[in-house]
């Protein structure tokens, strides 16, 4: 993927090394995400969820109307000025730093078309660990979105397990990673995630899993979006090494690699063909409002 000519993102901030443990993309066990990011709702969460979407996709409401979405943080810049460039100083992370402008210029231009304002996250890079505003977290579970400090938090080793352990090598890949969790950015700015969290309380774990299986697929929608509206950057085999992203961290392929079986009713993320079905409708379509999982995922 040709991104260059792009500046690093100015919204980035490297908290160095640190311990913990959390939840995140998960592809160490692929642990469900605890940290703040909603896992799932009941049926009066879902009416309201799948309401927020339509009227944020369709035109009929600003996309940040509704749905009691966190509130606005300041946004964090870099260590280093106006500049990313003092935090984006590897490949890996002047790559990530690239992908996150990228993200920015898409929504922006997608929150726009609504008449309203999109607000960057900001990518933590850290080492080991990190305490985030949704708590502690290893590096071991793999990127994750915090709502609270709208953040996306990064360790770059795990782009050697994806290519290594997971077999998902290729920029295109980690590009795919990042906009996922950007995805569930666009979530929180909507309010779709916080009535999902809201709604969770209320449901069994049954169904909260299975709405959790809805967001997350939606985020790799999304994160199809943002790939369909930057395909003049893409290159040959871009999109299969996606594809290959995504079928690697399905439930069912790691649980399948992990205990020897599939119980799908604890999938808390979608199988391998369900991430690669959305992350699909998102690169061919490049319109959110194609990404409403919550009515077409059951």
């Amino acid at each position: 993927m040709r991104l260059d000519d792009l500046d690093p993102t100015e919204h980035a901030r490297d908290l160095g090394s640190g311990g913990g443990g959390g939840g995140g993309f998960g592809l160490l066990g692929f642990l469900p995400l605890l940290l703040g990011r909603g896992m799932g709702c009941g049926s009066i969460g879902l009416i309201v969820v799948v309401g927020l979407i339509y009227l944020a996709m369709s035109g009929g409401g600003g996309l940040l109307s509704g749905g009691g979405g966190a509130p606005a943080t300041q946004q964090s810049s870099s260590r280093g000025g106006g500049s990313g460039a003092a935090v984006c100083n590897t490949a890996e992370r002047r790559f990530s730093c690239q992908v996150m402008t990228s993200t920015e210029q898409t929504w922006d231009t997608i929150f726009r078309s609504s008449g309203q304002r999109y607000q960057p996250a900001t990518i933590n890079f850290y080492t080991r660990g990190v305490q985030s505003g949704c708590g502690a977290a290893s590096s071991a579970v793999g990127p994750f979105y915090c709502p609270a400090d709208q953040g996306v938090y990064l360790d770059t080793s795990f782009f050697d397990e994806l290519a290594q352990r997971f077999g998902a090598k290729g920029d295109f890949a980690q590009a795919y990673v990042i906009a996922h969790e950007v995805g569930h950015h666009v979530q929180n700015l909507l309010g779709t995630s916080t009535e999902v969290s809201r709604a969770q309380a209320r449901a069994s774990k049954a169904e909260g899993n299975r709405l959790s299986v809805q967001l997350e697929l939606q985020a790799d929608c999304f994160a199809g979006v943002w790939a369909a509206r930057n395909r003049s950057r893409m290159e040959p085999g871009d999109i299969e090494e996606g594809m290959t992203a995504a079928n690697a961290i399905g439930d069912d392929t790691l649980q399948r690699q992990g205990q020897g079986q599939v119980v799908p009713e604890t999938f808390t993320h979608g199988s391998s063909a369900q991430r690669m079905e959305w992350l699909r409708r998102g690169l061919e379509t490049g319109d959110p409002a194609q990404c409403n999982t919550f009515e077409a995922v059951r």
